[in-house]
């Protein structure tokens, strides 16, 4: 125990003892105290009262001077004076100064009066315990960290809404599509003759038929079909994560997990618009055989207009939406007439925005300079399996480093079941 606490404990008991004599007197005589035991009482009380603060305060100064001396010895800083110098707080500075000392001396009992008048030299504070310093209380600071982790954000996701969504329980998804269709309905007028129809042989063997006339015989039709195959494919993402970064970071596990899945969904929908049909890609829309494609003619809004019209007449559709990069979003927004008036409401325009009454759909996934018109119930992806996220440390030689790779993963097919109802728009002069 330090000489300082010792004398405040000292004082305090005198202080204490005092009290207690006044009014162990008076309640052994059956009577209140008198105005003078009164007094006396609330004056050693109150200075009881101080001294106890000053214990404390002398215990918290010491805890942060036996802090700074541990500190210092973990970096090699073993002097007393050099620690007492370093971590000392401003009461502990004014205690100890000769100036402080010199003011008490005056009053041997260690009390001051109430009504006496005090007033001590100047005492000089060379070096204030401080927050600010990392060689001072600021080597005790320990930085909070709020529980923010700010992403750098992503491209928003528009394509998978868009299409058809099935399920599959199997790797491979045949459909069937039309390749050709001739319509040769037409009015058959009422037979007249009950002839059958006449065989005449051809070269080779050939027997062929033809129609008696007035036989009342209705036209066939003539339809082409293909079966057409879907494979599943797998689009994944693995990190490495330390374990203790797993346990010690409530979220962190959880913003890997969001953030592999992101990333897979941008891989998704990036394949969907534009996988090439090479290796595990899938075959995208803009690469399907088949599709559509309208060149420049005149202006933006002339060739979207005739994209609609072969979505219409050959594809048989009413498209659903016109897919474009935000750059190229921007110039229909900032198109103007002869009057620097906006086509499309400018700033103030609310709503879906619509050319030729087609809904407006931005993706950066579409390439700038092109845009893809059409019906995209028209092109369908099957889950297999939705998004998965494992964790293992089985990988490489993570066991023994205490590293986890994290893996997310899903499986599933695209493929588009009419080509010709989609357009690919050349919007570049």
């Amino acid at each position: 125990m330090s000489t300082r606490i010792t004398m405040l404990k000292e004082r305090a008991e005198a202080e204490s003892k005092t009290a207690r004599e006044v009014a162990q007197k008076a309640a052994d005589e059956g009577r209140e105290m008198t105005d003078d035991e009164r007094h006396t009482y609330e004056t050693s009380m109150k200075s009881l009262t101080e001294v106890l603060d000053g214990i404390k305060a002398v215990k918290a100064d010491e805890a942060v001077m036996a802090q700074a001396k541990e500190f210092a010895d973990s970096v090699g800083v073993a002097e007393k004076a050099d620690i007492k110098a370093r971590v000392k707080s401003l009461g502990l500075t004014v205690v100890d100064s000769p100036e402080f000392k010199s003011l008490l001396a005056g009053f041997p009992e260690g009390r001051v009066p109430s009504k006496s008048r005090v007033q001590s030299s100047p005492i000089s504070v060379k070096s204030l315990f401080t927050g600010a310093s990392s060689t001072s209380a600021g080597a005790f600071v320990i930085n909070e960290r709020a529980d923010i982790v700010e992403m750098l954000g992503r491209k928003p996701l528009t394509i998978r809404s868009l299409v058809s969504n099935r399920r599959t329980t199997s790797d491979t998804v045949e459909f069937v599509a039309e390749t050709s269709h001739t319509n040769n309905a037409a009015v058959v007028a009422e037979a007249t003759s009950s002839a059958g129809q006449t065989a005449t042989a051809g070269n080779g063997g050939a027997v062929t038929f033809a129609n008696v006339s007035g036989g009342g015989y209705k036209p066939e039709g003539a339809w082409a079909f293909e079966v057409k195959t879907a494979v599943v494919k797998t689009i994944a993402e693995w990190v490495p994560v330390t374990k203790r970064a797993l346990a010690d970071v409530a979220q962190l596990e959880g913003l890997i997990n969001q953030e592999l899945q992101n990333d897979i969904v941008e891989a998704e929908e990036d394949q969907i618009l534009n996988g090439d049909g090479q290796g595990e890609n899938f075959t995208g829309i803009t690469a399907t055989s088949g599709i559509q494609t309208q060149a420049w003619a005149t202006d933006l809004f002339t060739t979207i207009r005739k994209g609609v019209t072969k979505a219409r007449t050959v594809g048989r559709v009413n498209p659903t939406a016109l897919v474009l990069n935000p750059a190229d979003a921007e110039r229909i927004d900032l198109a103007q007439d002869g009057n620097g008036r906006y086509y499309y409401g400018g700033p103030q325009a609310l709503g879906q925005r619509t050319i030729w009454g087609v809904p407006v759909v931005e993706s950066e996934s579409q390439a700038t300079g092109t845009g893809l018109l059409g019906d995209f119930s028209k092109a369908v992806v099957w889950d297999r399996e939705q998004t998965t996220v494992t964790m293992t440390d089985s990988h490489a030689d993570f066991f023994i480093r205490n590293l986890v790779a994290v893996l997310a993963e899903e499986r599933l097919a695209f493929g588009v079941t009419r080509p010709t109802a989609f357009v690919s728009l050349d919007l570049t002069a």
